[in-house]
């Protein structure tokens, strides 16, 4: 492990110009690999266009910030 961190660049050069896998050892079993990444395909970009069908409207004079009365909640919340 030791040897790892003071050597990390030289390890990650070795794994990117060789292809080599490095695996990282503490007490002498093996807790780590670097590998090279390969580049997955590209993730297709979604672009979401709101639909105007599910735009809300509130009803003339509803204010959605107002308290709720005690008539308007159900007989199961009181």
């Amino acid at each position: 492990m030791h040897e790892a961190k003071s050597r990390l660049s030289a390890l990650v050069k070795a794994v990117e110009e060789n292809d080599e896998v490095v695996v990282i050892c503490r007490n002498g079993k093996e807790v780590a690999e670097i590998i090279r990444r390969r580049p997955g395909p590209a993730k297709p970009v979604r672009r979401l266009v709101p639909d105007p069908a599910l735009c809300v409207t509130f009803a003339p004079g509803y204010d959605p910030t107002e308290p709720a009365s005690e008539d308007e909640w159900p007989e199961e919340c009181r």
